[in-house]
C-alpha cells in the first residue's frame, strides 16, 4: 500500500487482496488521515487489487458515510474489470464515483 497527500487529498494505491486480514489496517489508515490532517477527499486506486470481501467492502462504505458527514468524498480510480463486477454488485457505483486514468482504454464516471 502506497499513499500520497496533497492539500487535503489522499490517494491510496491498493494492491492484493482486501479482505478480512487487512480491513481494519485501511480503516485505521485513512480514519487516522482524516482527523489528524483533515482530510476531506480520498481516492482509492484498485488498479492492483486482486480480490476484494465484504469486510473491505464495509470499509469503503464506512469512510463513504464518514466523508460525507465532513462534506467530503470518496472515489474509486482504476478498479479492474473483475473488481468493478464486485463493487457494481454491492451497489458501490450508485453513490461512489468511479474514475479511471484512460490506461485500461475505458472511463468510468
Amino acid at each position: 500500500m502506497q499513499k500520497h497527500i496533497s492539500h487535503q487529498t489522499l490517494t491510496l494505491y491498493l494492491s492484493g487482496d482486501l479482505d478480512m486480514s487487512n480491513a481494519e489496517e485501511l480503516r485505521s489508515l485513512i480514519d487516522r488521515d482524516i482527523d489528524r490532517k483533515r482530510i476531506r477527499h480520498v481516492i482509492l486506486d484498485l488498479s492492483a487489487v486482486t480480490f476484494i470481501d465484504s469486510s473491505a467492502l464495509g470499509v469503503i462504505l464506512g469512510r463513504y458515510k464518514k466523508l460525507l458527514a465532513l462534506d467530503g468524498k470518496i472515489q474509486i480510480a482504476n478498479a479492474p474489470s473483475h473488481i468493478y463486477r464486485i463493487l457494481s454488485v454491492s451497489g458501490l457505483p450508485r453513490i461512489i464515483e468511479f474514475i479511471s486514468d484512460g490506461s485500461d482504454g475505458k472511463e468510468i464516471s
